[in-house]
């Protein structure tokens, strides 16, 4: 999608301070942190949302998951605990109509949701 922000910042367009990439996920911190560690992690396919996976998208999704263990080891939040948010539509929190999941980490994480 054009206009999408993500996409933007997969192709080059936008600069971000990445964590981790391949041939299909772009891994980047956030720009506005709630924790010490933020991290979001993408599917360089554009799926604008939770609900709009297609038949096939589970591969990438068990993907992820095994990314974000990846990052959260290197980051080294992976024994004292961090949270995986993915919001999903407009009263679900999401801001930028790409999936994306949530890395949050580096502190004591309370009940307030991203």
């Amino acid at each position: 999608m054009e206009d999408c922000v993500f996409c933007k910042i997969i192709k080059g367009e936008i600069p971000s301070d990445k964590v981790y990439e391949d041939e299909e996920i772009l891994a980047f911190k956030d720009i506005n942190p709630a924790a010490p560690i933020h991290i979001l992690v993408i599917p360089k396919k554009h799926i604008p949302s939770l609900v709009e996976l297609e038949q096939g998208d589970e591969e990438i999704i068990g993907k992820i998951y095994r990314i974000i263990n990846k990052i959260a080891k290197e980051q080294g939040i992976d024994n004292k605990g961090f949270r995986v948010i993915v919001n999903c539509g407009k009263d679900g929190g999401q801001e930028v109509n790409h999936l994306h999941f949530h890395l949050l980490g580096g502190k004591q994480l309370g009940e307030k949701i991203v």
